[in-house]
C-alpha cells in the first residue's frame, strides 16, 4: 500500500503527552500520522518515535486560529500525503485568571485557542470527509466544558463552546457518515508539567491515580473504530480516585 493510499490522523495540538501518545496509537495502527503545533521543531521527538517504531508521520507548524493557515495544511495534506480519516482536535489552553484581573485580550486568546481552531480545523475536514461519505471527528474536551469554575472563566468558557460544537457537528454530520466525538479529560495527566509543578498529585501514579496518556489514547483509537450502529458522542476519562 503506498503513502498515496493509506488514510491520515490529522492531531492538531500534539504535545508531549496525550496529542503525541494518539498519535503514536493512530500510526501504529498503520494510519499516517500528521501533527501539528505552532512549533514544528518541537515534533522532532514524536516524528522520531513514530518512525523508530515503523511508523509514517509528518509534522506541520501551523496556528491554528489563522484560517487561510489552517485551510492551506487541509489542502497540503489532502494532496501530497493522504485522505484524513480521523481529525482529532487536542489544543487546550487552561490558563487561570480571576475575572476581576482578567483582560479581554488573554480572554479572546483563550477563545481562539480552545474553541475558534477547533471549528476551523473541524470545517475544513469536514468538507473532504462528507465528500467521501466518511470520517471521525474527535475533541479533546474537559471538566471546563461541563461547568464553570472560579479563576477559570475564559477557559470554560472556550471548552462550553467547543462541546456545542462538537454537539452541533454530531447531529448535523452524523446521517452524513462523520462520527464526531467529544471527550472530557477529567484529571492531572501523566507529565512533566504535573511531576516538576505538582508531585503529591504526581505520586498518585503509583495508584493509578492519574491519567495515562497511552490509555487515553486507546480510547480515541476505540470511537474511530466503532460501529456506527453504536456510536458514542461524549466520552468521560478520569482516574478512578478523582472526585467529581
Amino acid at each position: 500500500m503506498t503513502a498515496k493510499e493509506r488514510k491520515v490522523a490529522l492531531v492538531v495540538g500534539a504535545g508531549d503527552s496525550t496529542g503525541g501518545a494518539i498519535a503514536k496509537r493512530f500510526a501504529a495502527e498503520g494510519m499516517i500520522a500528521c501533527v501539528t503545533r505552532r512549533s514544528a521543531d518541537k515534533l522532532e521527538p514524536l516524528l522520531e518515535a513514530i518512525r523508530e517504531a515503523g511508523g509514517t508521520a509528518y509534522a506541520f507548524g501551523t496556528d491554528a486560529r489563522k484560517e487561510e493557515e489552517v485551510a492551506a495544511l487541509i489542502e497540503k495534506i489532502e494532496a501530497e500525503i493522504g485522505p484524513i480519516e480521523v481529525l482529532v482536535f487536542n489544543i487546550g489552553a487552561n490558563v487561570p485568571s480571576p475575572i476581576l484581573e482578567e483582560t479581554a485580550r488573554k480572554y479572546f486568546k483563550i477563545w481562539e485557542m480552545a474553541c475558534f481552531s477547533g471549528f476551523l480545523n473541524a470545517r475544513e475536514v469536514a468538507r473532504r470527509m462528507v465528500q467521501r461519505e466518511r470520517g471521525t471527528i474527535i475533541f479533546t474536551g474537559a471538566t471546563a466544558g461541563l461547568r464553570g469554575k472560579a479563576n477559570y472563566a475564559a477557559f470554560s468558557g472556550a471548552k462550553h463552546a467547543l462541546r456545542a460544537l462538537a454537539q452541533s457537528m454530531a447531529r448535523e454530520l452524523g446521517p452524513k457518515n462523520i462520527h464526531v466525538a467529544h471527550v472530557v479529560v477529567d484529571g492531572a495527566i501523566d507529565t512533566e508539567f504535573i511531576r516538576t509543578n505538582f508531585p503529591d498529585r504526581y505520586a498518585l501514579k503509583d495508584q493509578d491515580g492519574i491519567l495515562n496518556p497511552e490509555h487515553i489514547a486507546n480510547n480515541y483509537w476505540y470511537l474511530h473504530t466503532q460501529p456506527r450502529d453504536a456510536w458514542t458522542f461524549e466520552l468521560d476519562l478520569r482516574p478512578w480516585m478523582e472526585n467529581w
